[in-house]
């Protein structure tokens, strides 16, 4: 920030992030403090308020593409809407995180409290987790995954 700045048409600062002393200040919206940390050495971002509305509105639309994402194929039809995202989350979650024995005994035991209901053929459920997240190259190949995958 310049010395002498106006800061008549300033509403607010975001995003205050000094690394040594690991000052991190989302919002500052009086000028005195801004002031205060401008005597302090410490730079400001400084928005409009227009730019601040297009921000959250930029972050709304990011939520909204991911309620629209495709949920995880497999959630059981007796499941309600609001515990669907849960699970699509925690399918998610599981595939990014864990290895596949692990993610076979996962979603064994989801299928055992109704929360999925899974195809016998492995190649299906492979293919879904694949295009949620999971990796398909190392330990996580097709093969493997049908061994634990009939295993269940």
């Amino acid at each position: 920030m310049k010395e002498g700045a106006d800061f008549s048409g300033v509403t607010h600062y975001t995003k205050v992030d000094v690394q040594p002393g690991g000052i991190n200040i989302q919002n500052v919206e009086r000028l005195y403090q801004a002031d205060i940390l401008k005597q302090l050495g410490i730079e400001l971002e400084v928005k409009s308020k227009g730019e601040a509305v297009d921000e959250e509105m930029v972050n709304q639309n990011e939520n909204e593409n991911q309620n629209d994402e495709e949920l995880f194929h497999f959630i059981h039809p007796a499941v309600d809407e609001e515990q669907e995202r849960k699970i699509h989350n925690e399918v998610k979650r599981l595939v990014k995180r864990q290895g596949i024995q692990m993610i076979c005994q996962h979603l064994a035991h989801m299928q055992n409290e109704s929360k999925l209901l899974l195809p016998p053929n492995p190649s299906v459920i492979y293919k879904e987790l694949v295009r949620l997240g999971m990796p398909y190259e190392g330990g996580f190949n097709e093969n493997t995954f049908r061994k634990y995958y009939s295993n269940r």
